[in-house]
């Protein structure tokens, strides 16, 4: 990595001249900086929408940069140790999305863990991909799914030798790592390319002693969350690749979904934070990692807390752990993961990240403080002094393993009908059912409805889990393929 030519922020540095130069807009957007909407400008400040501006040759444009725009992603390629980097203004969804259209098309099959986000079964929706998954094993106590062993993914693909790609999360929601080096080498060796999830990696190529990233391991494409540990805005992402990846291939690929109005708040956050990490990531995630580690052995001095950590890690199913992520599990003090969320956030103001059924995280990073963490350590404390309840009464499944019947492109498409969800049972599936976040869907379309997933998806709405997906807002009625079943 060069660091003198990281100081730079070349789209930041163009929002700047472009604004001393005072141009008067006859263009969009029509707020006109902010003359046509004073609430907005109350609400957001001056010099928020003096910069919401349009794609001009000053600027550059995101479908096909040629300037600052192409300057700021040959300095994210090179900070992050990629080939190229496109800078993603729809989420890290468009780049997973991105990933998996640039590699598949209708009927190729992709090897994915069933526990991936939405955002990967939607893009198999849109190209007609067909997945083959891997059931990662799951933790007999915290309950959830761990990595991809070596052993699994090579039996996948003798299995499926006219599989195209494999999908690796790197790491889990969770924080679990698989062996990311040695899947991808067997993946080359058979001639699949290797996308990564890195939705919640990015801290990974800049701070020391953590997992190995992406790009380091060999893989092919890795999309990146930089507004989740990075410290841009919300929405705005980053797509990396490989020598291998036909650049131009990719970048058609990106514009097919992807605005052709491409917000500069979100470009121009993107450019300061890959300088930021560029220049000062390693030393921010080493205090990151610090209080993260500090929080874990405070709250499992509680008591009935388990914030797990690098204890997990056996070689195999968690090659590695991503200590950033503080996940605790919560059924030792007879509550769900959702539960404690909950109190948290009504009783003590503190918003954490998620809780599930078994499991709350919360997600530390470069904007934390440690008289968060110490308010946060407090008020677990109280929860488990005023609220503990009964754990023998939370024996329950926290994860389920669909069986695959039909493709994801077929079911969304099919003709369908809606059902009572006690009714669904022996049908397939013809739309999702998750709990968000995560977003890792407990039913996807073309999946058999069981009994015992009927039960976690009512168990889960029961406890407070927020479920999306379904036309049913209440997932009271499920949506499944017309006259076919089991």
């Amino acid at each position: 990595m060069n660091l003198e030519r990281q100081k730079r922020a070349p789209i930041c540095e163009a929002l700047q001249e472009f604004k001393r130069k005072k141009v008067v807009p006859f263009d969009v957007p029509g707020h006109k900086r902010g003359r046509g909407n004073r609430e907005l400008v109350k609400l957001l400040g001056q010099s928020c929408v003096e910069l919401d501006v349009n794609s001009m040759k000053p600027l550059d444009n995101l479908c096909n940069p040629v300037s600052v725009i192409a300057e700021a992603e040959e300095l994210t390629a090179d900070a992050f140790g990629a080939a190229h980097a496109f800078l993603m203004v729809g989420g890290t969804t468009s780049a997973v999305q991105a990933m998996v259209l640039s590699v598949c098309k209708q009927g190729d099959k992709i090897i994915v863990p069933r526990n991936v986000h939405k955002s990967v079964i939607n893009a198999m929706i849109l190209c007609g991909a067909i997945p083959v998954y891997i059931n990662p094993k799951v933790h007999a106590r915290i309950g959830v799914a761990l990595g991809i062993e070596e052993d699994a993914l090579l039996a996948a693909i003798e299995a499926n030798p006219d599989a195209v790609a494999v999908l690796i999360n790197n790491p889990t929601y969770y924080g679990v790592c698989s062996n990311l080096q040695a899947l991808t080498k067997i993946a080359h060796e058979h001639g699949l390319k290797v996308l990564c999830d890195e939705a919640h990696g990015t801290h990974l190529y800049f701070g020391k002693n953590l997992p190995m990233p992406g790009m380091r391991a060999g893989a092919d494409m890795a999309a990146i969350s930089m507004h989740k540990s990075g410290g841009s805005l919300t929405q705005s992402s980053i797509l990396l690749i490989g020598k291998d990846m036909d650049k131009g291939h990719v970048r058609q690929i990106i514009n097919l979904t992807q605005t052709t109005s491409a917000n500069y708040l979100l470009l121009s956050s993107l450019d300061l934070s890959r300088r930021n990490l560029a220049l000062r990531g390693e030393e921010a995630f080493e205090k990151v990692s610090e209080m993260s580690e500090y929080a874990r052995s405070e709250i499992n001095s509680i008591g009935g807390y388990y914030a797990y950590g690098r204890e997990l890690i056996n070689g195999t199913s968690v090659y590695d752990f991503d200590v950033t992520k503080l996940c605790v599990y919560t059924k030792g003090i007879g509550l769900t993961g959702i539960e404690v969320y909950d109190i948290l956030r009504d009783d003590y103001d503190i918003q954490i990240e998620f809780g599930d059924l078994g499991n709350i995280m919360a997600y530390i990073s470069i904007g934390d403080r440690l008289q968060d963490i110490e308010r946060l350590v407090g008020a677990l404390e109280d929860i488990e002094r005023l609220y503990k309840g009964d754990a023998s009464e939370l024996a329950y499944v926290d994860s389920v393993s669909p069986e695959v019947v039909c493709s994801p492109q077929q079911s969304f498409y099919a003709s369908k009908v809606s059902l009572p969800i006690r009714e669904t049972a022996g049908r397939i599936c013809g739309e999702f059912v998750m709990c968000y976040p995560p977003g890792i869907p407990i039913l996807a379309p073309g999946e058999l409805i069981t009994e015992e997933i009927i039960d976690h998806i009512l168990f889960a709405r029961e406890r407070g889990c927020s479920l999306q997906g379904a036309s049913d807002p209440m997932v009271n009625h499920i949506r499944v393929l017309e006259g076919i079943g089991r």
